[in-house]
């Protein structure tokens, strides 16, 4: 699914960059290789960070959770 939106994303920039070109203005100065390679790497730090997020208990509540959780294994 994150390689499909990231693919689209870089049509979408190409597709812009091939207007630009018709229209005679300069085009964005990245090849589609660097636009992948960004927009994978977006893509990476965010899932990353909010894995981080999703599987650590931050949160107050988050924390009482684990703790009810845990009571309730032992039992």
């Amino acid at each position: 699914m994150r390689m499909a939106i990231v693919r689209l994303v870089v049509m979408l920039i190409l597709i812009i960059n091939q207007i630009l070109i018709g229209k005679g203005w300069t085009p964005l100065p990245y090849d589609e290789e660097q636009i992948y390679e960004f927009v994978n790497g977006l893509a990476l730090v965010a899932v990353s960070i909010w894995a981080w997020w999703k599987n650590n208990n931050i949160t107050k509540n988050a924390q009482k959770a684990q703790e009810y959780k845990e009571q309730l294994d032992k039992k």
